[in-house]
């Protein structure tokens, strides 16, 4: 499933044209970076990171939608960023990456 979430939001991400392409081509980077990350704290906590996925899906669908709903879209990206509440000092590299990744999504259509 983690895998399966993460090659949708890449596909997403590459085939939008509400994003710009520099934001495109970070966000993609990012969303690289959280692959391996997830994946390493699926070993232990498999759950959170298919929740974690899960609302990085939702989010990247809401920032890429042709018609914008910003409370569907703020909510989503609270949802992403409460999904790594907690996991500060075990995974700080998950927690950069899931907020850079919030901001871009949050900033994309501005």
């Amino acid at each position: 499933m983690i895998q399966d979430t993460i090659t949708k939001i890449e596909r997403t991400l590459r085939t939008t044209d509400s994003i710009k392409d520099e934001s495109r081509t970070e966000l993609l980077k990012l969303v690289s970076t959280l692959k391996s990350e997830v994946v390493e704290l699926s070993k232990t906590k498999r759950e959170h990171a298919e929740s974690i996925t899960g609302f990085a899906g939702i989010a990247a669908h809401e920032a890429t939608r042709q018609e914008r709903d910003l409370q569907l879209l703020k909510l989503s990206v609270d949802g992403l960023s409460s999904s790594v509440k907690g996991f500060e000092s075990s995974h700080p590299r998950l927690v950069e990456i899931v907020n850079s990744i919030c901001l871009m999504l949050v900033n994309s259509g501005v």
